[in-house]
Order: C-alpha cells, then sequence, then structure tokens
C-alpha cells in the first residue's frame, strides 16, 4: 500500500527515482530538467512560494471556503472532500500581511468566482518541515484499481458487468489512437495538428485523456506565459492559475456547473483560439507540446513499469491483459465507470473513504499535515484532516480593498477525518454526464 502511494506523489526538493515503462524517447527527469530549465516560469517548480512555506516548519495559513458555516459551527468540524486531493480540506495558500493575509491567485480567483460561500482562514502548526511531496491524481489508477477488487462485491452484478463491459468498449474504440500515443512516445513523430484533433475525437468515448490534456495545456501556459500578470504572481512565486481556469471555463460548455475535465476536448483549431485569445503569441509552440508530453504522461501513467511503450498494443486488449500491462489505466478507467453508475450516490463512501483512509496513513507515515496537489504545485494545498500532530486554529474572514483577507471571529472547529456527504445535486449532473458519454459509444 506505502509503495502505491509513494507512485502516486512526486516530490520537488529531491528528484523522483519511479520506474517508467521501457523504449521511451525521454525520461521522467528528461522532463523535469526541460521544464525546470527551458521555460520563462520552469523555475517555480522549485522555487515557489508554497514550497517554501512548507519546508519551512513555520505555521501554514490557508483560504478554506464552506457554503454552510452554521453546519460548521454545529459540527464542530471541517470534513475532506474527494477529487484531486483524495481526502484533503481543500484550500489554498495565504501569506501573512500585517495582521491580514494575501491570498494566493487561485485563492483569489475562488473568493470572485464563489461569492456564495464563506471564506475561512485555517492556521495549521506543523510540528516540523514538510516534505514537499504532492499527490499527483493522474498517478493513482493503481490505488483506483486495487480498491475495486476489493470493493467490487459492493456492485450488484448486473453493475459490475456494465463497468467491465464499458471499460473494454472504450478500449477497443480508442485503441488506435491509445497506441499512437505510444508510439510518439516511443519516437513517433505524428504530425502535431492531426494529432490534436485526433486526441479531441477520442476525449469523448476516452474521459481519462480529457485530465491528461487538460493537464498538459495548463502546464505549458503557466510555464511559458510571459504576460505581466503571470510575471507579477511569479513575483510572488506563484504560478498563475488563471491562465487555466479561463481555458477550462472557455472551452468547455457548463464547466461552471459540474467540472469536469473528461469533457475537455477541443480540437486543433479549436485550442489554439482559445489560447491565443488567453495570451498572444503562446499558441505558436503548443501543438507540438502537448503531442509531445501528452504522449510521455499518458505513456508513464497508463503502463506498468515492466512493460515496453515501443511494444505494446491496446488492440485486442482484454481485462487480463488490461491488469498486467496497463493496471494504471485500467483503474483510471474502472474508477470513471463506477462514479456514474446510479448507485454511484450509495457507493459513494465504500469507495472513497477507502482510499481515503489510505491517504491519511501514508500522509501521516509521511509527517504531511498539508498534502497539495502534485501534478503541479499551482497553489492547490488541503489539509489532511487525521493528522494527530499539528495544531489547527480556524477564523471566519472578511476581505477589504486591497483584496486581503481579515481574521474576523475563531470558531471552534477542526479538520475531521470524514469526507462530506454526497449532495443530491451532482447526481444530476452525473446522468448528464453518463448520457452524454454513452451517446458516444451507441455511435461506434
Amino acid at each position: 500500500m506505502h509503495a502505491d502511494w509513494e507512485y502516486a506523489h512526486t516530490s520537488y526538493s529531491t528528484p523522483t527515482s519511479r520506474s517508467s515503462p521501457a523504449g521511451l524517447t525521454e525520461t521522467e527527469a528528461d522532463w523535469r530538467r526541460l521544464l525546470e530549465l527551458e521555460t520563462p516560469n520552469g523555475w517555480l517548480l522549485r522555487d515557489n512560494a508554497m514550497l517554501q512555506r512548507l519546508t519551512s516548519g513555520s505555521p501554514i495559513h490557508l483560504l478554506h471556503l464552506t457554503r454552510d458555516l452554521d453546519a460548521v459551527r454545529r459540527s464542530g468540524h471541517l470534513y475532506a472532500s474527494t477529487g484531486c486531493l483524495v481526502g484533503a480540506v481543500y484550500g489554498s495558500p495565504l501569506t501573512p500581511a500585517g495582521g491580514a493575509f494575501r491570498p494566493h491567485n487561485l485563492g483569489s480567483y475562488l473568493l470572485a468566482s464563489r461569492q456564495n460561500s464563506t471564506p475561512l482562514i485555517i492556521e495549521v502548526t506543523p510540528t516540523a518541515p514538510v516534505p514537499a511531496k504532492g499527490l499527483d491524481y493522474l498517478r493513482l489508477g493503481g490505488i483506483h484499481l486495487r480498491t475495486y477488487d476489493a470493493y467490487r462485491h459492493f456492485l450488484t452484478e448486473a453493475e459490475d458487468d456494465q463497468v467491465l463491459r464499458s471499460v473494454l468498449d472504450r478500449v477497443r474504440i480508442a485503441a488506435p489512437f491509445l497506441d499512437t500515443l505510444l508510439n510518439d512516445a516511443a519516437g513517433g513523430s505524428t504530425l502535431a495538428e492531426p494529432f490534436i484533433d485526433a486526441l479531441a475525437a477520442t476525449v469523448p468515448v476516452f474521459p481519462y485523456l480529457g485530465y491528461v490534456y487538460f493537464e498538459t495545456v495548463a502546464e505549458y501556459l503557466m510555464l511559458h506565459s510571459t504576460s505581466r500578470t503571470t510575471v507579477e504572481f511569479a513575483h510572488r512565486g506563484e504560478m498563475n492559475n488563471r491562465l487555466y481556469k479561463d481555458l477550462a471555463f472557455s472551452a468547455v460548455q457548463g464547466m461552471g456547473i459540474l467540472f469536469d475535465l473528461g469533457r475537455f476536448a477541443p480540437g486543433y483549431a479549436r485550442l489554439t483560439e482559445l489560447v491565443g485569445r488567453i495570451e498572444t503569441g503562446l499558441a505558436g509552440g503548443l501543438a507540438c507540446y502537448v503531442r509531445r508530453r501528452l504522449s510521455h504522461l499518458f505513456a508513464t501513467t497508463a503502463l506498468a513499469p515492466d512493460q515496453d511503450a515501443s511494444a505494446f498494443t491496446f488492440r485486442r486488449a482484454d481485462l487480463d491483459t488490461l491488469a498486467d500491462a496497463a493496471p494504471h489505466l485500467l483503474g483510471q478507467l474502472i474508477f470513471r465507470e463506477i462514479r456514474i453508475l446510479d448507485r454511484y450516490p450509495q457507493l459513494y463512501h465504500c469507495f472513497e473513504q477507502a482510499k481515503a483512509l489510505e491517504a491519511w496513513s501514508y500522509w501521516n507515515t509521511e509527517c504531511i499535515p498539508t498534502p497539495f496537489n502534485g501534478t503541479s504545485p499551482k497553489g492547490e494545498i488541503g489539509i489532511n484532516p487525521a493528522y494527530p500532530d499539528a495544531d489547527f486554529t480556524v477564523w471566519t474572514a472578511q476581505t477589504c480593498g486591497r483584496g486581503l483577507l481579515h481574521p474576523v471571529e475563531q470558531i471552534a472547529a477542526v479538520p475531521a477525518p470524514r469526507l462530506v456527504p454526497w449532495l443530491v445535486a451532482p447526481l444530476r449532473d452525473r446522468t448528464e454526464e453518463e448520457r452524454w458519454s454513452k451517446r458516444y459509444l451507441a455511435q461506434v
């Protein structure tokens, strides 16, 4: 179990030595050097204000938004959520500023876009410097698969059959493009424009690619942007989160209702248009970067390390083949299929609590009270609600005209090792997601 979670974390202070499939043109270390040294903002991958605060051992201050302050007061608890931080209380960094706190640019964005929420300031006092190890949710596939194997009998036979048949259907349909990804990761050179269009055409039937696609473009934007705003944020040691937020909401209709990166699928012309709107000049090298980087990320997050990306094919792959050769990908696919089952609201805690317990145990072992999204250290950081040694203090907060947050009232609340209940409202969105996905399966 520990090894699975170690694999899913990236260290931004010491080189990560993960095993990768054979046959790849570039290693993870090659990409780390390229991103850090050959992009305008690559230095933020190591010299980052959030990472500096974590590794200083000083108190850490986070912004958390709640939509039900009365419930927090009644229970005295802040509950964890699933998603990119698995089982953490989601937040963003705050910097002390003379009795007030300056939000990270991600926090400022959230404050402006979620005005129906109450801001809370959470002070976390660790007992020692926190390791700069972030969780990469693209590498959770093996954990998803192991959780499914452990709890699959919570599904009815019909549900289990539906999940596995859908996975195989998706792999069968997407196999030609999946093989293209492996070929390019192993040194192939598909032309960038048709590659992006083929990627966009495959995402609807293979939504996991939407996540990898989005994270690839987000990384490109944050590391290559030279706008005045990006430079100002960089001087604070922050990546510019507004770039990818603007992209997501422009690229996907209804993203404000259901933030689902599995629907991120702009074709070449649309992608270059959207990025050109965000920042003139950035679109030029984008397509080639996406082809090269996404192919590598897919190969390393899909295949087992004992596989050869230049020799494996997804054509005619069955469940046993996938479980042996591509367990991380199989886990991601099964995880998503379970999420769109009609009974998922009832099954939610069965599957998600199991992963959260493991995450909390790993973080406690590694002395991590404040895990962060390590796909890139962009400012998504949370609280490990099961950490036994940290002290927590929570205040309500108000913003002033300068955009600073001021503590108003200390409240008797602490993070609790429990996931937020499944809400009824997202179920309607999940049903729409399922219909949207099934339309594409039915066309083939």
